[in-house]
């Protein structure tokens, strides 16, 4: 790290690799400061990445940081716990004590998967609990799934998974069904099995169901729990930018326009942090685009300053040019 940059990415998944990416290329100063925690660490492939299928995330991490630092990017471990603006400039603080300056920044920190309260869920979290049918569904196609109700989306995932296999339970859990939802899930096949879903049930280090409060048990293969996604801004709350609630009742996430700009100027952000449901191609993309767009605001402040030294420095070799020539007249008596 060195005391100032171009821009500093906050967040060195897909979305921030690939913004510091366009960076760099462009000859922009860019730090990529990461926490070393990625969203899906626990997957072991990346899926509906086209020429990048099933490649693990910590490869595809790998390949990026190398081709950002090819470029003459920087990257850095670390958390960071605030962004302030001083003066022209934002000053990062890490959680170690180090700060770095910079004219921009771009925020792809991601967000947290906030999972429904039962005993032993989070312990198969990305092996045989899951969340999505297009990053997990191929691999679970054919199996007795079970869905956990949980937050506004469960039947909306439910009538989804009946996609991949015909073997779908939907735990109500903590959702009330309304008519049209019973009637959709029952014309689809989907058994809904009402009660809260006390613990997960496993044999042999694998998921065999779930144990309901009433002592109920009912054998399953995989779960799906629906989460609560929650960006991960809360160093930006010095900047005055913090979290909304998603109009989906999904989670919260920081609002921007569709190049990635929020409403504090200098700040953008790419990927999770901003679109819950991105999967890392779509991330990716975005953390590209907002790294041009990025570098496209700054060349044009640097055109703007350009501008207004050059008038300076025409209006004083005018003014200059003026006085020599009162100058000259005054000497030969005119």
């Amino acid at each position: 790290m060195t005391d100032s940059y171009d821009v500093v990415v906050i967040g060195g998944g897909a979305a921030g690799l690939n913004g510091a990416l366009m960076l760099a290329r462009a000859r922009r100063s860019v730090l990529v400061i990461d926490a070393g925690a990625p969203r899906n660490a626990p997957a072991d492939g990346v899926h509906g990445l086209l020429a990048r299928e099933g490649m693990s995330p910590i490869e595809l991490l790998e390949r990026g940081r190398a081709e950002v630092t090819s470029y003459g990017g920087e990257l850095t471990t670390g958390e960071v716990v605030s962004a302030e603006r001083t003066g022209d400039e934002f000053t990062v603080t890490l959680s170690d004590g180090r700060t770095v300056r910079a004219r921009r920044l771009l925020v792809t920190s991601g967000l947290v998967d906030e999972l429904p309260e039962v005993a032993g869920l989070r312990e198969r979290w990305g092996r045989d609990v899951v969340h999505c049918p297009y990053c997990h569904g191929w691999e679970v196609r054919d199996k007795a799934i079970g869905i956990i109700g949980s937050g506004p989306m469960a039947v909306h995932g439910a009538l989804l998974w009946r996609q991949w296999t015909s073997d779908v339970t939907l735990f109500t859990h903590t959702v009330t069904l309304t008519p049209e939802q019973s009637e959709q899930l029952a014309a689809r096949g989907i058994r809904m099995i009402p009660g809260l879903v006390e613990s997960v049930e496993t044999a042999d280090d694998h998921l065999v169901g779930v144990r309901l409060a009433d002592g109920t048990r009912v054998a399953r293969e995989v779960l799906v729990a629906p989460t609560r996604m929650v960006a991960r801004a809360a160093f930006l709350a010095p900047l005055g930018l913090r979290p909304a609630e998603h109009a989906s009742g999904a989670g919260e996430y920081i609002p921007a326009d569709p190049m990635g700009r929020t409403e504090v100027p200098g700040v953008w952000v790419a990927g999770n942090v901003t679109d819950l449901s991105a999967q890392v191609g779509a991330a990716a993309a975005a953390g590209a685009m907002a790294g041009a767009q990025l570098n496209f605001e700054l060349v044009t402040e640097e055109t703007e300053r350009a501008v207004a030294a050059h008038r300076e420095l025409f209006s004083a070799a005018v003014e200059a040019e003026v006085t020599e020539q009162v100058l000259g007249d005054r000497a030969h008596g005119m």
